[in-house]
């Protein structure tokens, strides 16, 4: 019995360290990662994208972003469209304007709509698009599409921040671009979703009070 113990901890734990490099090299930061070096050598070979493109990039749904129903997990799918996000400021060029200027963006809201399951090892397209902006926050939509048709939707509404503290003005963001700001005009739903999903500012107060 000792003796076989021993022999069997070494097959354990050379299993268990398999399965960890498994789950690490299919964890959603080596996409990200994976991604960006994709975004980058496509900006290099053929320059940037006009503020108002639409950024695809092909996915395939994985064991790890399956819940118990067999379906892709509906908490995976942001993580998912983030990869469209990257891909999209990349080529555009506002990734790099944002590096040179201490910029950053921060997501502020967001809502996303089911329509169609995305089963194992499924392939599909995140779509990503700009669709304007307000005074103070830019909007963006994502879309997981198979086969040209719509599967998720995913609205976002994300602001521009500097490092040294306050909101990046569109004006000067597409000044720094040197593009003109031809993105169109909202959409009034998207400004209704914009004031209904907002939460108090963080200026005052927001107790945890239910109706």
């Amino acid at each position: 019995m000792p003796r076989n113990e021993a022999v069997g901890e070494p097959q354990r734990n050379r299993r268990i360290e398999r399965g960890w490099l498994r789950s690490l090299l299919v964890n959603v930061i080596w996409r990200t990662l994976l991604t960006i070096w994709r975004a980058k050598a496509q900006l290099r070979r053929k320059g940037t994208l006009e503020p108002t493109a639409i950024g695809r990039v092909r996915v395939r749904t994985l064991p790890t972003d399956i819940d118990l129903l067999g379906h892709m997990n509906n908490g995976r799918y942001g993580s998912l469209f983030d990869l469209g996000r990257f891909d999209l400021l990349i080529r555009t060029g506002i990734w790099d304007v944002f590096r040179e200027n201490g910029w950053y963006a921060v997501v502020a809201s967001e809502t996303i709509t089911f329509r169609k399951s995305l089963e194992l090892w499924q392939r599909f397209t995140v779509e990503s698009r700009l669709l304007g902006h307000d005074d103070r926050s830019a909007y963006l939509m994502h879309r997981a599409v198979v086969d040209g048709e719509v599967y998720a939707e995913m609205i976002v509404r994300a602001r521009f921040l500097r490092r040294s503290g306050g909101i990046v003005p569109h004006e000067e963001l597409f000044e720094a671009l040197h593009r003109p700001d031809n993105l169109p005009e909202l959409a009034p739903w998207v400004t209704e979703w914009a004031a209904a999903s907002a939460l108090p500012s963080t200026r005052v107060s927001a107790p945890s009070v239910w109706m």
